[in-house]
């Protein structure tokens, strides 16, 4: 019989690490919600400890849910509407997962200094850095460095909004971005501050070709004034509207195709 109770063990730990970052450190494990995402997560060698699938899902997204329930430590049947109370989506596909946190992050000295990164500092919206994460992928990058002020990768919203990316580009744990930067510029690296300032240099002016870093800021203070500092040029994106900037996610796409144009 399918679980129907908002008490199960399972539904409260899937619910807890949805919304509760702590939990999902100390636990080591993350939630994901769509057959998409949980297949994609499967693909990428990511420990299952349980799947929650209604019947209706297993029966439209079976070629997911099957392997799935193949090698989750526990899988549970759940009622239509207990998976709208689990869904942070409208509409939810009813596959959810409880996975074992792999451990993505590659180590700094591992860069290729004649690669293209992407850099993030104090990202804080989840939307916003799991749009950038999907961006860079699609665009090819090298990777993407974040700062330890931006949100956490797990966030739910982070793993929907870029579609698997996480699982998928390699992602830098930068720390203090400003020494981070320092550090790969004495390696040959150059780094791009990405700023709105009519001072700085246009971006379609510059080459960001090997061996480059552009840089992204926090949503409503840009980068850090020392990480300016830091990098080797100042570069803004020529707006002739009226509008002051443009949103972080925006302006990093726009950033990282011209990287990869030139």
């Amino acid at each position: 019989m399918p679980v129907t109770s908002k008490d199960n063990q399972w539904v409260k730990e899937y619910r807890s690490l949805c919304s509760d970052a702590r939990k999902r450190r100390e636990s080591g494990c993350f939630a994901i919600e769509g057959a998409r995402l949980c297949g994609d997560a499967l693909a990428s060698g990511i420990a299952i400890r349980a799947v929650l699938y209604t019947a209706a899902a297993q029966d439209t997204y079976g070629a997911v849910v099957e392997p799935l329930i193949a090698v989750a430590e526990q899988a549970v049947e759940i009622t239509s509407d207990l998976a709208r109370h689990m869904g942070d989506t409208t509409n939810p596909q009813g596959v959810f997962c409880i996975a074992k946190s792999l451990d993505i992050w590659k180590n700094l000295d591992t860069i290729d200094i004649m690669g293209q990164y992407g850099a993030l500092e104090d990202i804080q919206d989840p939307g916003n850095l799991g749009t950038v994460i999907r961006t860079a992928e699609a665009l090819g990058l090298s990777g993407l460095l974040l700062s330890d002020g931006c949100c956490d990768v797990h966030n739910p919203k982070v793993l929907r909004s870029s579609m698997g990316g996480v699982f998928r580009l390699p992602l830098f744990r930068a720390g203090d971005m400003t020494q981070t930067v320092a550090s790969l510029q004495q390696q040959g690296m150059t780094a791009f501050a990405c700023v709105v300032d009519g001072d700085a240099t246009s971006l379609t002016a510059v080459s960001m070709g090997a061996g480059s870093i552009a840089l992204i800021g926090n949503e409503g203070n840009g980068l850090r004034p020392a990480t300016v500092a830091a990098c080797a040029h100042r570069v803004t994106i020529p707006m002739e509207g009226r509008a002051e900037s443009l949103n972080a996610s925006m302006a990093a796409g726009i950033v990282l195709w011209e990287m990869k144009r030139k």
